[in-house]
């Protein structure tokens, strides 16, 4: 992808991660796990190390070299405040891929989630030359509906025990957005 980076005048950009992102981005984690626990699947303790977080980083980039992921890290006003994937991008007719992100409590609800998916939008639709984007979000999660809705997803159906967050099977709200 030649567009690394991607900013708007909002103090929000987003980056492809880097392998020096593992100890901000254990940190954000650490920070940040009570506040998104009820939101992502169960980890262990591990996950918030920085060692942990490089490993992560690690498979990510093969991942994005291997065309299969676009993974970047959100910043806002210079800090990582969180990360928003490109995930299981296919290829052929479908051009299509999954969206996953969040952000930190500190910058919830301020705007940054909804610039760090409007910057990624453009990419996925530009450089990555992708016809569709999906994601999911809790049932209850209405901050993160609201972020894709701004950003011109549309509502497509509730998919039944669709990930395990929290400890369990969850339904999910599934929307989509094509170029």
């Amino acid at each position: 992808m030649s567009a690394a980076r991607a900013q708007r005048g909002t103090g929000t950009q987003v980056r492809l991660v880097e392998p020096g992102d593992a100890d901000a981005l254990a940190r954000v984690l650490s920070e940040n796990r009570e506040f998104l626990a009820p939101y992502e699947p169960e980890r262990e303790e591990a996950y918030a190390t920085a060692g942990h977080q490089a490993g992560v980083l690690a498979h990510a980039l093969a991942e994005h070299e291997a065309g299969r992921c676009a993974p970047f890290v959100v910043l806002h006003d210079g800090e990582l405040v969180g990360r928003i994937t490109v995930n299981d991008v296919v290829r052929g007719p479908f051009q299509s891929a999954h969206l996953g992100y969040f952000v930190a409590e500190s910058v919830n609800g301020r705007g940054v989630a909804t610039d760090a998916v409007a910057q990624v939008l453009a990419l996925a639709f530009g450089d990555l030359g992708l016809h569709r984007l999906q994601a999911a979000t809790l049932l209850t999660n209405s901050a993160s509906q609201a972020v894709l809705q701004r950003n011109g997803f549309e509502r497509i159906g509730i998919a039944r025990n669709y990930l395990r967050i929290a400890g369990r099977w969850q339904d999910h709200v599934l929307y989509q957005r094509t170029a």
